[in-house]
């Protein structure tokens, strides 16, 4: 007799405006200069992403030193430090920058407390690219730190010309308390307000929170170095629901089906949608589906691609 699975989709789920924007730029920059088209680290963290734009002429490295005299260069969406911009100006290189615009924002607040003669902390995970992107834009520098405990033991200069700025990968419910501890311990502590946390975060957390009370099992599509996919995992682990992250559907383990009834399936913001197209036919190759979608935020944000890929091509 074939087994039945109540599938809950998470709404909303996968690529978010950032990601869209990022990708969208890569393969305007294909179609406008030709390939190849080098890109600092990849654009977004997903496997799959990564070859379809690598069969379509994009070249992915680990630093500039490995990109061409002259070579069209992107930028991730994840952002990059200000010593790097300044490399690729004085190598001459044409630099498209694809930094998600919520990060670019983040850049933004932290020079302004610097420029205040404010000390800053950064809510984020080191060695993150954002992070390290952050970090170098900010003069002076940040100190990083991920845990409550690691506010106790933080030392600043000057208590009271402190501000704090969160990696955007990080949802209101990830930095609450490591905010509070930050108020508790610098009263007079500057900082953004809720409204600037990433919204595709904060909306991807709360499906995922809003799915648990009804399921066995939970599978998150998505890169294993991705922090917002790891993020929606160690929900499910948190409410107390067997959980998987996975990079694809070869990653399925049959055995985790043994027993379970109800699975909720999301993906993480850099996951394309046909990673979940490909696992709901693989789950419906083992059973019968019946598949819901969760209530849900409607996303609605759009990010304007760089002016130098909205104007007309010469001649068209």
């Amino acid at each position: 007799m074939k087994r039945k699975f109540n599938i809950f989709l998470a709404n909303p789920r996968g690529f978010c405006a950032g990601v869209v924007r990022a990708i969208e730029i890569v393969n305007k920059a294909i179609d406008r200069y030709g390939a190849p088209v080098y890109v600092r680290h990849e654009i977004v963290h997903n496997k799959r992403v990564i070859e379809n734009l690598r069969a379509r002429g994009a070249v992915f490295v680990k630093e500039l030193k490995d990109i061409p005299d002259g070579a069209v260069t992107v930028f991730s969406a994840h952002g990059v430090s200000e010593a790097i911009e300044k490399n690729a100006n004085e190598r001459g290189l044409p630099v498209i920058d694809a930094t998600c615009p919520l990060v670019t924002k983040v850049h933004i607040e932290g020079r302004r407390h610097a420029d205040q003669g404010l000390e800053v902390v950064m809510i984020g995970h080191n060695g993150h690219p954002e992070v390290e992107g952050t970090r170098g834009r900010i003069p002076g520098g940040v100190q990083v730190i991920s845990s409550s405990e690691e506010v106790l033991s933080l030392k600043v200069h000057d208590s009271k010309k402190l501000a704090f700025v969160t990696q955007t990968t990080l949802s209101v419910d990830d930095t609450s308390n490591i905010i509070n501890s930050l108020r508790k311990r610098f009263p007079d502590i500057q900082g953004p307000d809720l409204k600037d946390i990433c919204y595709a975060t904060q909306n991807r957390q709360q499906s995922v929170r809003d799915l648990c009370g009804h399921i066995d099992l939970l599978l998150v599509v998505g890169a294993q170095n991705s922090s917002n996919s790891n993020r929606l995992k160690e929900i499910g682990d948190e409410m107390q629901v067997e959980s998987y992250l996975i990079d694809d559907v070869d990653a399925l383990n049959e055995e985790w089906l043994d027993g379970v009834s109800s699975i909720g399936v999301t993906a993480g913001a850099s996951a394309p949608e046909v990673l979940v197209e490909e696992l709901l036919a693989r789950l419906g190759a083992l059973g019968e589906l019946r598949i819901k979608e969760n209530s849900f935020t409607i996303e609605n944000t759009y990010f304007k691609l760089p002016k130098i890929l909205r104007e007309p091509i010469d001649g068209q």
